[in-house]
């Protein structure tokens, strides 16, 4: 903490004030992932998107959100917390401009594109500001990573409310044009709250970063498409094939670049490989329940906007409840298996009801309600042992690498399984063409919820034969982790 402008006792007089801000850019960044979903089927209307291409909207920010995270961290380390914080803001809030005002869905999805860039500067750097301006205390420590924890679960809750209420009362435009003034306020507030912080020296892997974002997009794409171009069309073959071929160049660039965006070696750590796949198939089930959830209510029940996201509020509130106050006592009782375990059965047991018990005449309090409080229990189970097993291991130089890659782990995981669970639904609802069409459109979000709900079994088959949990576990470690 050389860096950091401190008081005759040694720590920074800001830090608290400076804390507020950080949390607030951890809000926003989580926020912008759940905003959307109550507005989604008023931006299908507004600009043309089909029932296919809608997931592009989460898909875009996602996608280079994860993947440009490790990069972002790369970038805050050598050339200061402080300065890839500030162009992380300037560029989220001109990027939520550009959404807000977006003409067609190829403007808005390049918008949001940009979002996740802004936000992959954002979230590595914020989280390091944070260790080091409390790090001298770990009391104090303790405290500030739970207030970083409930800013993230409070931006989840909040966004899916707050979508909801804007939608209805406002406008769409208005789920991102709400970062700007909030933008605006943190690059004014930046300059006078945090310390330049540290700059390290050494290269920048600009090619594998490339490599890993153009990868994702490409197999994402090729899976969005399949369903209209056909799977065994030219088109989406090569395309597929060239989203593997570059990921395979991203690992071979790895393993022989002197300062690699991603040390292969770093595999080698107990439960890292095996956390990070926990975490895939967590957001891989946990996101299509999210996504599929919010059109069922709006697309067959008919909810409005608002009522939508009210009725998502019971989840996302017992969510920011039991990852705030009693994961933290689970995990230390039980271990980190047994909740990753027990948290992947419920989620993926959720959806499994989901499949079955969403008809088209349905109704909150017996369709909606109790399955989503099941799916909302299981990933506040199994989120944070997750990330605490895949970062349980790492040594301590090697912290920043494993938090950034088991975040790529959950965002790149939530991007492949909404693309494959979104042609899954799509292709369900064209087999039925010619009978009702809010029955075959149910039918495909059933189809959906069930191979979602499959994912999720698959990574509680996976977290009971390969995750190894430590005897004993402290309550306060799961507050670093979120």
């Amino acid at each position: 903490m050389s860096t950091q402008a401190q008081s005759s006792s040694g720590a920074d007089p800001r830090r608290w004030k400076a804390l507020a801000l950080l949390c607030l850019a951890n809000f926003m960044v989580i926020m912008d992932t759940s905003i959307i979903g109550v507005a989604l089927p008023a931006i299908k209307e507004a600009l043309g998107y089909s029932q296919e291409s809608l997931q592009w909207v989460f898909n875009a920010y996602v996608i280079f959100f994860g993947g440009l995270l490790l990069l972002g961290g790369r970038l805050s380390d050598l050339y200061g917390q402080k300065r890839m914080f500030m162009w992380g803001f300037l560029i989220l809030t001109a990027a939520s401009l550009l959404a807000g005002l977006a003409w067609n869905d190829t403007a808005l999805n390049v918008g949001r594109a940009l979002q996740g860039f802004g936000s992959a500067l954002i979230a590595p750097s914020a989280l390091t500001i944070v260790m080091m301006l409390f790090s001298g205390n770990p009391k104090e420590l303790g405290k500030a990573l739970g207030f970083w924890g409930a800013s993230a679960a409070a931006g989840g809750s909040a966004g899916v409310f707050l979508g909801g209420v804007i939608t209805q009362w406002l406008s769409w435009e208005w789920t991102f044009l709400i970062n700007v003034p909030v933008g605006i306020i943190a690059l004014l507030l930046a300059p006078k709250l945090l310390a330049k912080g540290t700059r390290g020296k050494g290269s920048i892997d600009i090619i594998g970063s490339i490599f890993v974002t153009a990868a994702l997009v490409l197999v994402v794409y090729g899976i969005v498409t399949a369903e209209q171009n056909g799977w065994g069309a030219p088109t989406t073959i090569w395309t597929l094939i060239s989203g593997i071929a570059l990921f395979i160049l991203f690992l071979f660039v790895q393993a022989v670049k002197k300062e690699p965006l991603v040390p292969l070696r770093i595999f080698k750590v107990p439960n890292l490989a095996a956390g990070n796949l926990a975490l895939i198939l967590l957001s891989g089930g946990w996101i299509p329940l999210w996504y599929f959830l919010n059109l069922y209510m709006q697309q067959v029940l008919q909810f409005s906007a608002f009522t939508g996201g009210v009725a998502l509020l019971p989840m996302t509130i017992l969510i920011a409840i039991f990852m705030i106050v009693i994961t933290g006592k689970l995990i230390a009782k039980l271990g980190m298996k047994a909740n990753i375990v027990i948290g992947l059965l419920a989620l993926g047991g959720s959806m499994i009801v989901f499949s079955n018990y969403t008809p088209v005449d349905g109704n909150f309090l017996a369709n909606v309600l109790p399955a989503s409080l099941l799916g909302a229990l299981g990933m506040s189970l199994a989120y944070i042992p997750s990330m605490m097993a895949a970062m349980s291991g790492a040594k301590p130089e090697e912290a920043g690498l494993a938090s950034g890659l088991a975040n790529t782990s959950y965002q790149i995981g939530s991007a492949i399984s909404l693309a494959i669970m979104v042609a899954i639904a799509a292709t369900t609802t064209a087999s039925q063409a010619g009978s009702d069409p809010a029955a075959a459109l149910n039918s495909g979000f059933q189809a959906a919820f069930l191979w979602a709900g499959i994912v999720a079994l698959a990574g509680a088959i996976i977290a009971l034969l390969f995750i190894r949990s430590p005897k004993q576990v402290s309550s306060d470690i799961p507050k670093t982790m979120m």
